[in-house]
């Protein structure tokens, strides 16, 4: 009997740690959700669509971590040459405005971050998380549709796999 309870439990708990989410798949309306930026003021991700010929949506698990800080990194480098391609970029996870908002500047990204700390943003792009931590991918957007989907992005390759894709469109 104890044994089935602790089992139970056990199956219970490492169903609340991870998500099953079903990530959108290339051709999938992009998600017209709302979140705040690291500045805590909301950002209608419609708008961002609406106002560039394509937008990218980037997922983290946590702002200032290493893996996170060379992805950030990598679309900082090479901006210049998204912006000159039309494409906005918007990196999002789950840490609060305060945090988004000291990665931001520790880094001199010069684009927005989400504060998805409701996971609105997560859940609208069926993003799978892990103890609460977003799974990294990456989404490109063009017309309100997803053009591509990198459900396992890459840290420091992830500015190169866009302009590859932009290369080819």
């Amino acid at each position: 009997m104890k044994l089935r309870f602790l089992t139970a439990s056990a199956v219970f708990l490492t169903m609340s740690l991870f998500s099953s989410a079903q990530p959108l798949a290339v051709g999938a309306a992009a998600p017209l959700v709302t979140a705040p930026t690291e500045t805590g003021a909301p950002l209608a991700l419609g708008e961002v669509y609406a106002a560039n010929t394509y937008t990218l949506v980037y997922f983290y698990p946590k702002a200032d971590t290493p893996g996170c800080t060379a992805q950030g990194c990598s679309l900082r480098d090479a901006y210049a040459e998204l912006l000159e391609k039309g494409v906005a970029v918007i990196g999002v996870s789950t840490d609060k405005p305060e945090a988004q908002a000291k990665f931001k500047a520790k880094y001199n990204l010069p684009f927005t971050l989400l504060a998805d700390h409701d996971k609105k943003v997560v859940e609208a792009f069926g993003v799978p998380t892990t103890m609460g931590f977003a799974k990294r991918q990456a989404y490109l957007i063009k017309d309100g549709k997803i053009i591509w989907a990198d459900h396992s992005a890459s840290t420091g390759q992830q500015a190169a796999d866009v302009l590859k894709v932009l290369a080819a469109e």
